[in-house]
């Protein structure tokens, strides 16, 4: 064989050899280390084991511990429970024993009271045959006194009660009348004494309204655009507002003439506005009003908001506040009638004041009395009970109420501050130089005026100027024809001439105007 193939051999069986040998010591080594685990596992086990035995039995000392601690308290607590029932036990006793003497008193008291029963039974009996005895006696007195005195004990007992009344009903009147006379007397004295310091204590603001108000004017060169060309800014003016304006030789000065000076007070603020805008025709004009009358509709409420909170009262309604600034531009008797209210309020307040009332409640009722006299729709009621409507309507106090409607004693008064209110009206209304009873019927046949023209089917507005002697009447064009204006003139003529009585003439102007208006976009 070749040499190196029986190296090769021989390398081969040496290798195998090595690897047998290796195994052979690895399984050893295997079966040592077994071998060695197993005891040690056993070793493991016993200790555990131990371990376990040496906790129960510690666990098994605790839980005895617990019992026996648990069973003494247990004990303990049965013994208290014990011992309060034996004690309750003893309380009941107690009672029982108690309620037994108690009984056996009672028992005797029972008896006691039955014999004392008895007694007064027979006392009783006895005490009913004497008065028996005593009547009879008494009827036998009665008998010889009616025989001597020859009247029935009824007769001679209604004569003593009438002759008793006499005397007590004479008496009583005097003393009656005494107390009147007395009262009356101080009272007069005490009533001139209040109504003295509350006109002393007021300051009173006489303004009499008159019927015109004067335009003051830059320069005379503005009075030529003012009337327009053949006078159409001026009866465009005229027929916007209802005031009659008056241009003359009076230098820079207009004259605005109206009754109302609600009236005279739109057409000054609308020339004011007009003369400063510089742009006058009668579509500029007509807009202008507009916006006045907006404009002034919150300068009313402002008024009213201004008194209202001058005066101290709190929580009017609204509507009832824009009738009191309302009441700014309306005269009484030519006495201002917002000043103449507010005079009326600061009365009434000092008054209530003095005899111990509301003075809050009195100054409303002052301030509202006359707020029928500014209503938005004419009515035929009186202004005092159309002011008590209207405070109804918005939920003032029935005190209120019943004062706004009974100051003219169209109503029963029912409150006291009633005739405080009344008084104070008069106290206002009374001052030397506060109201003038001529303008006032001026006034209201202006208004009777206007108001017989608005009657009328068809027409759109009335309004009387030239101090009455004329009234422009201003129909819608659509309801209106010209034929009919002309009846409509005549027969407004006609009704003034039968219903109304008026010093001179009264010329009627009825306006009927057609109005075609497109906008171009």
């Amino acid at each position: 064989m070749d040499a190196n193939l029986i190296t090769a051999i021989a390398a081969v069986v040496a290798l195998g050899i090595g690897i047998l040998l290796g195994k052979v010591i690895f399984a050893k080594n295997t079966q040592q280390k077994i071998a060695d685990a197993e005891a040690q596992a056993q070793k493991l086990l016993a200790d555990a084991q131990l371990q376990a035995e040496s906790i129960k039995k510690d666990r098994m000392l605790e839980a005895k511990e617990k019992f026996l601690q648990l069973k003494s308290e247990h004990e303990k607590e049965v013994l208290q429970r014990n011992q309060k029932v034996i004690e309750a036990e003893s309380r009941i006793k107690q009672k029982e024993q108690g309620l037994t003497t108690k009984t056996e008193q009672l028992d005797k008291k029972i008896a006691e009271n039955e014999t004392i029963k008895d007694n007064l039974n027979r006392q009783i009996e006895v005490v009913n045959i004497k008065r028996s005895e005593l009547e009879k006696h008494q009827e036998e007195h009665i008998r010889r006194l009616e025989k001597v005195a020859g009247l029935t004990a009824e007769e001679a007992k209604h004569q003593l009660v009438e002759t008793l009344k006499e005397e007590a009903r004479s008496q009583a009147l005097s003393h009656i009348q005494e107390i009147i006379e007395d009262a009356k007397l101080k009272a007069n004295k005490e009533a001139k004494k209040i109504i003295i310091q509350s006109i002393q204590r007021t300051a009173a603001e006489q303004t009499i309204e008159n019927a015109i108000t004067v335009f003051n004017l830059e320069s005379d060169e503005i009075k030529g655009q003012i009337i327009g060309r053949e006078g159409r800014n001026i009866r465009a003016i005229e027929a916007a507002t209802g005031v009659d304006l008056i241009v003359d030789d009076t230098p820079e000065a207009i004259v605005l003439s109206s009754f109302d000076p609600l009236r005279r007070e739109i057409a000054r603020l609308s020339l004011q506005r007009l003369v400063q805008d510089g742009r006058i025709h009668p579509a500029r004009i007509e807009e202008v009003v507009e916006k006045t009358k907006k404009q002034l509709e919150e300068q009313v409420m402002e008024i009213g908001e201004r008194t209202v909170i001058e005066l101290g009262i709190h929580g009017l309604h609204k509507e009832l506040v824009r009738l009191v600034g309302k009441m700014r531009f309306r005269s009484s008797y030519g006495q201002n009638l917002l000043m103449h209210s507010k005079e009326t309020a600061n009365l009434c307040g000092i008054m209530a004041a003095e005899l111990g009332l509301n003075p809050k409640l009195a100054k409303r009722a002052g301030l509202l009395h006359d707020i029928g006299k500014v209503p938005d729709e004419e009515t035929e009621l009186s202004h005092a009970l159309l002011g008590a409507k209207l405070a109804e309507k918005y939920g003032e106090h029935a005190a209120v109420v019943n004062a706004i409607g009974a100051h003219h004693d169209e109503m029963e008064m029912a409150y006291v501050i009633s005739p405080i209110i009344q008084a104070c009206d008069a106290i206002s209304g009374a001052r030397p130089g506060a109201r003038r009873e001529i303008m006032q019927s001026y006034l209201q046949r202006i208004k009777d005026l206007e108001n017989l023209a608005v009657a009328y089917d068809g027409v759109e507005k009335a309004y009387a100027i030239q101090a009455g002697r004329e009234l422009r009447v201003i129909v819608e064009s659509d309801k209106v024809t010209d034929n009919d204006a002309d009846r409509l003139s005549f027969e407004i003529a006609t009704k003034i001439q039968t219903e109304m009585q008026y010093p001179g003439q009264i010329k009627v102007t009825v306006i009927r105007e057609k109005r075609a208006v497109n906008i171009a976009r």
